[in-house]
């Protein structure tokens, strides 16, 4: 009889090159909370969105796709055996974003009229909306940071699956509090760094603004980046080099100068420290691999560039955590987001001390 907490007997009994298995994990593995090395958290939020809505159905379509995929990978052939768990997508998560889109849809569409959210004769209705959206998404906050702490205090580590991108804040405050300096390799399209954007505290365009407020981040490097605003290439200049702005244009210009793609990584990776979390924005791949994501931009990466990327820093540095977050609904973008957390994954077991 199988030994349900027998880790060995567990990848003994599992066939991966047998057929997918719909068993609730993701890729179909056999694994528990307790029998996994990295627990994969599932976030269905997307509150604060101000463009196209269904990120929120990211987890899911990741989920839904995940057995789906061969399990052989180039870079670490037998990852699957350090044991995979994705716990339930919590249902309260998604309750409370349905509820908490309308009151934050009044505050995106007063901004989009001009109206000034600090404004101090801001009417009392858009003031209680703001106040209870902040509240919500601080709530989810403090429940992903709790969650994050009891992983990493049982010795696992940890990534994380949205939702927008204002999800992974939690996560990456739980290794503030492990490691006393870490980096961040952010690949995105957006540099995510305006500061309470549309007045949201915890908005999916203010994330790496979020991010930067721990002192435990040393460094912030971006890549892909083709959307920016003018305030956030100042505020880029004014970091004193604590961010990194890899432009999308500036590395295809130096790729049409013949400079190679694994060249370019070696410098991109060249401003991280030796431990690095993964902030990974799925609209900085070009947007054919996800045109259901919240905000395409034309340009960014192929996924064997972003791979190539991620392997290079797994080659010479520590993976901590990562996040994969902007998925869209459909099944091709899941389809995708399965590829990046299996990848994800089996680097960064790759690197782990």
């Amino acid at each position: 009889m199988l030994d349900k907490s027998n880790k060995q007997q567990i990848i003994a009994g599992f066939d991966p090159s047998g057929v997918g298995l719909n068993n609730g994990n993701i890729f179909g593995f056999p694994f528990a909370y307790d029998t996994a090395n990295i627990i994969i958290l599932g976030v269905p939020w997307e509150v604060t969105v101000s463009f196209h809505s269904g990120t929120a159905k990211g987890p899911q379509a990741t989920l839904a796709a995940s057995p789906q995929l061969d399990f052989y990978d180039y870079d670490n052939p037998n990852g699957w055996q350090q044991g995979i768990y994705m716990p339930p997508i919590p249902e309260w998560i998604g309750a409370q974003n349905r509820a908490l889109r309308s009151p934050a849809q009044k505050i995106v569409q007063a901004t989009e009229q001009g109206i000034s959210i600090s404004a101090p004769d801001l009417a009392a209705d858009l003031a209680s909306d703001l106040a209870q959206v902040n509240a919500g998404c601080e709530q989810l906050n403090q429940w992903l940071l709790a969650e994050v702490r009891k992983a990493l205090a049982a010795g696992k580590k940890v990534g994380v699956v949205g939702g927008d991108h204002s999800v992974p804040l939690g996560a990456m405050q739980a290794l503030a509090e492990k490691y006393p300096s870490f980096g961040i390799l952010h690949i995105d399209a957006h540099c995510d760094l305006r500061d309470a954007y549309q007045g949201f505290r915890y908005s999916h365009a203010s994330i790496m603004r979020n991010a930067l407020a721990l002192p435990q981040v040393s460094r912030l490097v971006q890549v892909g980046v083709r959307d920016v605003s003018p305030r956030e290439i100042e505020f880029v200049q004014a970091s004193q080099g604590r961010i990194v702005l890899h432009h999308d244009t500036a590395l295809k210009r130096s790729r049409y100068d013949g400079t190679p793609w694994r060249d370019l990584c070696r410098q991109i990776i060249a401003d991280l420290p030796q431990q690095v979390y993964v902030s990974f924005d799925i609209d900085g791949l070009d947007p054919k691999l996800c045109p259901a994501t919240g905000t395409p931009v034309p340009g960014g990466l192929e996924l064997d560039e972003a791979f190539c990327l991620l392997r290079e820093v797994a080659d010479s540095r520590e993976i901590i955590g990562f996040d994969l977050c902007e998925v869209g609904p459909d099944e091709w973008d899941g389809n995708v987001a399965a590829r990046i957390v299996y990848k994800l994954c089996n680097l960064m077991g790759l690197t782990s001390t």
